[in-house]
């Protein structure tokens, strides 16, 4: 008697298609972007225009790139506390060593060696001396806004033209535009991404977050990789500060107060989990978009104060986290 065979139904065959379950927040991120796009563009009018899209870039390539170094340390289980601070350390350091007459070159180099120098300090305080890593970047956080204090208390404008040049130098795609700015971003995603799908170094970041005793047992360089991200975090944030300081074309000690809460938002959001082991640099990126994406519609809307910003971040936040608690405890 020959077997029958059984047609699969709808669901099986809509099942094969679905996403495997580590893309999911990355999947659920983009949605919800979607969504917020989608809904924009049918009640307010020039919202869905492609240059809207682009212009989140251009308006968030900062917090993208903050955002990067964030992940990097939440994938580790840690957190970085200190970056808003190192931004806005960096644009003081910019402005001021312009102001002093030096290379612009020379002052990009100032700024990208001092937050590799501070996210050196937090990684080691983190691992050899044990200290919490909230603890230990909450104390880098008061160090690098003390120092912007020390080197101006006033605002210093960035009048140096290779600076000016830089910020808005313009590509065109046919008849829109991004700015290098952007780009830089994008870049920063595109290297954080390869290192971590495809290097050594992003494979012990994720086995760190998921149980760095395991990971020491397979012999793997735990201290390197934990010491390393957050120089990558201080790199990442210095590189945020000449981005923003190109942005703003200022320096001010009061720039970028609570942008660390930003990125940690954009990265959770992201699909990110909070205590380590999974996550992806795509969804930071599509963190920030989101958030970026309702700053624009409270702009478009011209009714709502910009404290409803934070109000739908932290309800966003607080979905999120639910959710991944809610994954974790399925899985366990």
């Amino acid at each position: 008697m020959s077997a029958v065979t059984v047609p699969p139904s709808t669901w099986d065959r809509v099942r094969g298609y679905a996403p495997p379950p580590r893309y999911l927040p990355i999947v659920a991120t983009f949605a919800l972007f979607l969504g917020l796009y989608g809904l924009g563009g049918i009640r307010y009018e020039g919202l869905s225009d492609p240059q809207v899209l682009l212009s989140l870039l251009l308006d968030n390539a900062f917090l993208i790139v903050l955002a990067v170094g964030m992940t990097f340390v939440i994938l580790t289980g840690g957190i970085d506390l200190s970056v808003g601070s190192v931004v806005a350390l960096s644009t003081m350091i910019a402005a001021r060593t312009l102001q002093m007459g030096w290379s612009p070159y020379l002052a990009i180099a100032a700024v990208l060696v001092t937050g590799t120098l501070l996210g050196l300090l937090m990684g080691v305080l983190v691992h050899y001396f044990d200290i919490q890593p909230f603890i230990a970047t909450l104390a880098g956080l008061f160090l690098a806004r003390g120092l912007t204090y020390l080197i101006s208390v006033e605002s210093i404008s960035i009048t140096d033209t290779t600076f000016t040049s830089l910020a808005f130098k313009t590509v065109y795609i046919g008849e829109y535009y991004l700015r290098w700015t952007a780009i830089v971003a994008l870049l920063t995603v595109a290297v954080a991404a390869f290192v971590l799908a495809r290097t050594r170094f992003g494979r012990t970041v994720y086995a760190i977050g998921g149980n760095e005793s395991s990971a020491m047992l397979m012999g793997l360089r735990v201290a390197a990789t934990k010491v390393g991200v957050y120089v990558i975090s201080g790199f990442c944030a210095s590189l945020a500060g000449l981005l923003f300081s190109l942005y703003i074309l200022s320096g001010n000690s009061l720039h970028a107060v609570g942008m660390e809460l930003d990125a940690i938002a954009a990265v959770v959001i992201g699909g990110t989990l909070l205590t380590g082991g999974r996550g992806y640099v795509l969804g930071s990126l599509l963190g920030v978009l989101v958030l970026g994406m309702i700053k624009t519609l409270i702009s478009f809307d011209g009714t709502l104060s910009s404290y409803w910003m934070r109000i739908i971040t932290g309800l966003l936040l607080l979905a999120f986290v639910i959710v991944q608690r809610f994954a974790t405890r399925r899985q366990r």
